[in-house]
C-alpha cells in the first residue's frame, strides 16, 4: 500500500499553492457552500442568500476555494457563476481513501477478534 503525504497535484514542481486545501474545507462555512455548488453552478449574491453573514464574507471564502481550486468561476454575461471543481474533489477524496481503507482494516480485524471472544466465551457456558 503506498500513503502519499500529500495530495497529489496540490503542490507543483513550479509554484506551491497558496492555500492549503485542508484548511479550506475546515470552515463549515465553506463546506456549506461546497455542498450548495455542488448541486449547481451560482453566483456569489445567490450563495450568500443562504448564510446569515454578508455578501463580503461569501466572497472571501469562494476566494480560498477559488485559490486551492475547489471551485471555479464562469462569467454569463454580466453574472460570476461558482461551480465545483470536480476534479479535485476526487484528489481529495483519493488523498482520504488511504486512511479509509486502513481503518476499514483495523475494524474488520476488531470485528473479527470480538467475534472470537464471543466464540470462546459460548463455548465455556456450553460447558
Amino acid at each position: 500500500m503506498r500513503i502519499y503525504l500529500q495530495p497529489i497535484g496540490f503542490i507543483n514542481a513550479n509554484r506551491q499553492m497558496r492555500r492549503d486545501i485542508f484548511q479550506a474545507i475546515a470552515d463549515p462555512t465553506r463546506r456549506a457552500i461546497i455542498v450548495l455548488i455542488a448541486l449547481q453552478a451560482m453566483t456569489p449574491n445567490a450563495i450568500a442568500d443562504n448564510f446569515n453573514t454578508t455578501r463580503q464574507a461569501v466572497s472571501k471564502h469562494l476566494r480560498i476555494l477559488t485559490e486551492c481550486e475547489i471551485v471555479k468561476q464562469e462569467q454569463k454575461g454580466r453574472e460570476i457563476f461558482y461551480s465545483l471543481e470536480i476534479d479535485k474533489m476526487k484528489e481529495i477524496d483519493k488523498w482520504v481513501e488511504q486512511f479509509r481503507n486502513i481503518w476499514e482494516t483495523k475494524f474488520n480485524q476488531l470485528d473479527n477478534l470480538l467475534s472470537t471472544i464471543k466464540s470462546k466465551k459460548n463455548e465455556q457456558f456450553a460447558i
